[in-house]
């Protein structure tokens, strides 16, 4: 990967710091080449390639893929921040789960469909927020008495001390969570903003590996 295309380290608050060392926040932006609407069906390539992805991430792989390393690592980080992973799933089974259900991944649009290719290439979940909307950089932090999950006035209330994606003033979206649907990708959206959450037991090859992927697929015209 050219240093030119490399994602930045976001901050970590650090209250966050002392109790999760090895949590990094990794964070790209791309400029979107694709003529394509983001929210609007996936162009051929993209398409193509989930339908690929589809019939390789077959019933035995699904089943098992939780005792594979990156989400295993996923896992353990849940039970520390007090997520059970049998009830709320990391990104990658959940997709599993979506694929032995509906018998192949479930097309979601342009920009769905590129996180979800990232995700099953390497386990690595992917968000996307509007790049205009982003105030300052990227990181990570608890949230505050009273705070609301984006800057709308419609936006939900979160609890204290929930872990978020904030900018220098806003907190942006639930760590392996919900994003503020004011900060949201929209169909016309021509710059974004990326961030991976790696955790302790995840290479950071992988990390950036599902950033590039969505980047490049992105990118081009």
């Amino acid at each position: 990967m050219s240093a030119a295309i490399e994602p930045e380290l976001g901050w970590l608050a650090p209250e966050v710091e002392e109790e999760l060392p090895a949590l990094r926040l990794l964070v790209s932006e791309v400029a979107v080449g694709r003529r394509t609407p983001l929210t609007g069906a996936a162009p051929p390539d993209i398409a193509g390639r989930l339908r690929e992805l589809s019939n390789r991430f077959r019933g035995p792989r699904a089943v098992g893929i939780r005792r594979e390393p990156v989400p295993a690592a996923y896992r353990v980080f849940f039970r520390h921040i007090g997520l059970d992973p049998d009830v709320v799933r990391t990104p990658i089974e959940a997709a599993a789960l979506e694929r032995m259900m509906h018998g192949g991944f479930p097309t979601g649009g342009l920009l769905e469909d590129v996180l979800l290719i990232a995700l099953a290439d390497t386990a690595v979940p992917v968000w996307a927020l509007d790049g205009e909307s982003v105030d300052g950089k990227l990181g990570i932090r608890t949230s505050r008495e009273g705070e609301m999950l984006g800057s709308s006035p419609q936006a939900s209330t979160l609890p204290a001390g929930r872990l978020v994606v904030a900018d220098s003033s806003t907190a942006l979206a639930v760590l392996f969570g919900e994003l503020a649907d004011s900060h949201s990708a929209g169909p016309g959206t021509r710059r974004l903003r990326l961030f991976a959450v790696q955790v302790a037991g995840v290479p950071t090859l992988y990390v950036e590996e599902a950033l590039w992927s969505v980047r490049v697929a992105l990118e081009r015209p």
